[in-house]
């Protein structure tokens, strides 16, 4: 691996910086893991347009939200970097993105998004007077860079990669606006009451990472007898199948909004919520930068990777596992093929105390964040000035 980075001048602030370009192109949890370190850069170079070079769906939650970035803008498939069928390094839709890119006269350009054997590429091309990321072994360096290390959460990698550019951390906690229209959003699925919801999203992007759907069935039928309001939380044909399974096994079925969200909704949803149970995914990344408690499920390595860096609102229960239940090939070595879960020997009563405990002693039934949003949209007031569009 590589260890000598280029340490001078890396850390200091660049002169005469207009137009800044951050690369992170993947899921949504990976979106949220970067928000501290947008913030670093923001509060380094309080005068210059940031741009995220993303994907769709950051774009979707992102466009007019309040926050670090001054636009979003959805790069095109490259392989390693935004898979997609006909992914290409040099096509006609690569070439035509690029060039307008380098038009924009970007005056630094940061790599987020991983190891850098694809993504550095990719922001070299973009013709930066600076470039800033990690480097893996066999990776093409970038002007200033640090060695990728797999065994770091996230979050600090991403404010590490932002301080060779001279952005000093202002936060740790990943936390993202709550709109007025979030807000709205969840007031027209949510039914009013006094009772405070929990949500519950059994899904993962890794199907290793599921803790089995009669677990949070569970789950779901010991909050209700708590007095809670449970509702299910997802998208695609996985988490249908595990809302399903969760609605039959419970006698009082939870209100199921499984693939009936926008992503705006859904941070409204979650932001009305005192408590999200889930497994290490997208949306429990978004119920902790929206403020809302949670409990979640991990691996071991991912806890490590992109776990909550504080537990007064945020729990996890944790698996060790590491063989395949199928096979016994060490997952943590190689990926055998099967997608038999990792964590379904996490106990019940370990996800039911922290979800109790943290139901109990939560916060108000509507979050502060999804209250102060709709209280904003009585007296219109003037948008902020960073804003996605």
């Amino acid at each position: 691996m590589p260890r000598s980075a280029p340490l001078t001048p890396a850390g200091a602030r660049v002169p005469g910086v207009e137009r800044i370009a951050v690369l992170r192109a993947n899921f949504l949890g990976d979106l949220v893991l970067t928000l501290p370190a947008l913030d670093a850069l923001r509060a380094a170079y309080p005068d210059a347009e940031i741009t995220l070079l993303g994907a769709p769906l950051h774009a979707a939650l992102l466009d007019g939200r309040p926050g670090p970035w001054d636009r979003v803008v959805v790069v095109p498939p490259w392989p390693g970097v935004r898979d997609a069928p006909g992914a290409s390094r040099d096509g006609a839709e690569v070439r035509e993105f690029l060039a307008g890119q380098r038009d924009e006269g970007y005056d630094l350009a940061l790599q987020l998004h991983g190891g850098g054997g694809n993504s550095n590429p990719f922001v070299a091309a973009l013709g930066a007077r600076v470039t800033a990321g990690a480097r893996d072994v066999g990776a093409p360096p970038l002007d200033r860079w640090l060695p990728y290390v797999s065994d770091q959460h996230e979050v600090l990698r991403c404010l590490e990669v932002a301080g060779l550019l001279g952005a000093v951390p202002v936060t740790l906690e990943p936390r993202l606006a709550v709109t007025p229209e979030d807000a709205a959003a969840a007031d027209g699925v949510l039914p009013p009451g006094p009772e405070p919801w929990v949500a519950l999203h059994p899904g993962a992007q890794d199907p290793r990472r599921r803790w089995p759907a009669e677990c949070f069935a569970e789950i779901a039928g010991g909050l209700a007898g708590e007095g809670a309001r449970v509702v299910l939380v997802g998208a695609g044909e996985d988490d249908r199948r595990a809302a399903d399974a969760i609605r039959a096994a419970t006698t009082a079925p939870p209100l199921d909004l499984v693939g009936r969200l926008s992503l705006s909704a859904l941070a409204g949803v979650l932001a009305r919520c005192r408590l999200v149970v889930a497994n290490d995914s997208g949306p429990r990344h978004l119920a902790e930068a929206v403020g809302t408690a949670t409990v979640g499920v991990f691996l071991e390595r991912n806890l490590l990777n992109a776990g909550p860096l504080t537990r007064r609102q945020h729990r996890v229960a944790v698996s060790a596992r590491t063989a395949c239940p199928v096979c016994g090939v060490d997952q943590g070595r190689a990926r055998c093929g099967h997608d038999a879960s990792l964590v379904a020997d996490v106990p019940l009563e370990t996800v039911r105390a922290a979800a109790l405990d943290l139901l109990e002693d939560g916060g108000p039934s509507v979050h502060p964040a999804a209250a102060a949003a709709r209280q904003r949209r009585r007296p219109a007031q003037q948008p902020g000035r960073r804003a996605a569009r």
